[in-house]
């Protein structure tokens, strides 16, 4: 796990900026930090060293006759089985899983290197020959990927503070649609930065920019099928079941220490029921709080002395989350209003005193169906307000919609969802603020009338799937990679923490979106299927718990909503970026 930058050279070469940006990236790589340039590209990394913790794993890599030069960010996982495919024509010098990005690049092109390795990765990759640069990210968007192209340079980094660092944060545009969509969103939806020139390249995207032309080009190399395979539940559990076992076992590789997040869910509780198969002693970490309502220690506890984990906890209270709020401008760089990066950051940290490497359960909700908001979509159906659909013009009309009115906040807690269509109801679930919710900051931002507030959303949604699949196919699109991956990422990395995911690998992705609604809902109950195929191996209490977001105990530590009047999106724009985007009055 580590942090790039780079940029190529449009005039002269300004090696001190360049390494003021790299540096803005030594909490995502503390251990080393290299370069190399020519007369046209730079390129710097600041390395976490998990494997092969020696000077040979030392970035940016090149081939012997520097025709070729790598910086990868990341772990892949497949790389033992592509070496040995590599080895009768390549010399390593290293037994780094990066070393593969290099050489298989020189056998197999862009096209065939990004169709064969598995992994978690972000990685840029400079052809002196082709005098081509290829920005690639992962398949699921794990971990991040920005670039911009201004006046006749491309520059890239692992962080939006890079590239503001290099490029000087007040000659960067702030884009207003963008600050709009936070609203909407709680995060800045791909490709968007809070910059206009700036971009986050989309996951199972490259990048090809050449250097003549000084053309960008962005495909994608992995699109995710959707399919129902017909099978039976008791077969689809037990092949999920070793799936699972199988990523564990292949996310355990590494040169450093290895542990487990264990909240107490299911996701975390299968992915730890999976670890101790191959490491029966493995340290599993979790932490509560001083409120019951939010602490779920005990449900984590009870599952490690069900496995036999070596396990740590850590009560926390507010003074170990003062100041983190303050933190978000500085670890994200634009807007993000997820509040459960508070909880991340404090068992990222707990686990840093004793592991570098961390297993998380991330992915499963969206992969087996475990938002409430599937449940509640769902329900939606059932009911017929036909009245309401009438009613609607004049409620709104009459400003009940509106964020802040008395009428509003009535209508939402008495779940009178059928005010609105799908993709309304999705965002309200979703704690996202309607277009009627936001017309003091698109007068304010001069936002066009007709923009569509929710375009993200809208290009994911395919009402050609299952109700149930429509949505977890939408977040797996929107909501995993712009908030969950990106949240733990920043979270973790600030110490310096390599968390993975094996819920993730493609071939879990790819097989629960090959399964029938109803055998991955089994029983009709969320995540029924993921539950069923543990079912042996975690207790009973375990695998008929609700599902419990990562929360703290927000108010009681006077953390947030602290107006009352305000969202959480609006506390976050006026408290960190209110000095760069203006604030609204309430």
């Amino acid at each position: 796990m580590c942090g790039f930058f780079g940029y190529s050279i449009a005039g002269s070469h300004d090696p001190d900026r360049a390494r003021a940006a790299l540096h803005t990236l030594s909490h995502r790589g503390p251990d080393q930090w290299g370069e190399w340039n020519d007369d046209a590209v730079y390129m710097g990394h600041r390395r976490l060293s998990i494997l092969d913790l020696s000077e040979r794993g030392r970035q940016p890599m090149t081939d012997p006759d520097q025709g070729v030069v790598i910086t990868v960010n990341g772990e892949i996982y497949n790389y033992p089985a592509l070496r040995k495919q590599l080895e009768p024509l390549y010399a390593f010098h290293s037994t780094s899983d990066s070393e593969i990005v290099l050489h298989g690049y020189k056998a197999w092109g862009i096209h065939g290197l990004l169709d064969r390795i598995e992994g978690m990765y972000a990685f840029a990759l400079y052809d002196r020959d082709q005098r081509k640069i290829f920005l690639a990210r992962d398949r699921v968007g794990i971990k991040p990927l920005y670039y911009a192209q201004r006046e006749g340079t491309l520059a890239w980094a692992s962080e939006l503070k890079a590239l503001t660092t290099f490029f000087g944060e007040g000659t960067l545009a702030i884009d207003y649609t963008a600050v709009y969509d936070f609203l909407t969103y709680l995060y800045v939806p791909t490709p968007k930065t809070l910059y206009k020139d700036v971009h986050k390249l989309p996951p199972a995207h490259y990048l090809e920019y050449d250097l003549e032309k000084q053309t960008v080009e962005s495909r994608a190399y992995w699109t995710l099928a959707v399919q129902s395979t017909p099978v039976s539940v008791d077969d689809a559990a037990r092949e999920l079941a070793e799936r699972v076992d199988q990523s564990v076992d292949d996310q355990f590789l590494s040169d450093v220490p290895v542990g487990v997040f264990l909240s107490g869910g299911m996701d975390s509780s299968a992915v730890a029921s999976s670890a101790i198969r191959h490491a029966p002693d493995i340290q599993t970490f979790s932490i509560g709080f001083d409120s019951s309502e939010h602490d779920e220690s005990p449900h984590a506890r009870r599952v490690a002395d069900h496995l036999g984990t070596s396990h740590h906890q850590r009560i926390c209270g507010p003074a170990d989350a003062a100041d983190l709020f303050a933190s978000i401008r500085d670890w994200y760089d634009e807007p993000f209003a997820d509040a459960s990066l508070i909880p991340t950051h404090m068992v990222s940290r707990f686990a840093r005193e004793r592991v570098t490497v961390a297993l998380s359960g991330d992915g499963g909700d969206e992969l087996f169906g475990g938002y409430r908001w599937y449940a509640a979509m769902k329900q939606r159906r059932r009911r017929a307000f036909p009245l309401l659909r009438v009613l609607r013009p004049l409620v709104l009309r009459a400003g009940a919609v509106q964020y802040r009115s008395l009428a509003a906040r009535a209508v939402r807690r008495a779940g009178f969802e059928a005010v609105w269509n799908d993709l309304e109801t999705y965002v309200v679930l979703m704690g996202g603020l309607l277009k009627e919710d936001k017309r003091a900051y698109a007068r304010a931002w001069n936002i066009d009338p007709a923009y569509d507030d929710y375009w993200y959303f809208r290009r994911y949604l395919r009402e050609d799937l299952p109700l149930m699949t429509r949505w977890q196919y939408l977040d797996f699109h929107t909501y995993l990679h712009d908030d969950i991956l990106t949240k733990v990422d920043r979270a973790s990395m600030q110490v310096a923490l390599e968390v993975r995911v094996p819920l993730l690998a493609t071939n879990l992705v790819e097989y629960a979106f090959s399964l029938p609604e109803e055998v991955r809902f089994q029983g009709g109950r969320l995540k029924g299927l993921l539950k069923y195929a543990f079912r042996d191996r975690l207790p009973p209490e375990i695998l008929n718990r609700g599902k419990k977001g990562f929360s703290i105990p927000a108010r009681a530590w006077g953390l947030a909503h602290a107006h009352g009047r305000r969202s959480i999106q609006e506390e976050i724009l006026a408290g960190s970026f209110g000095d760069r985007v203006g604030t609204i009055s309430s």
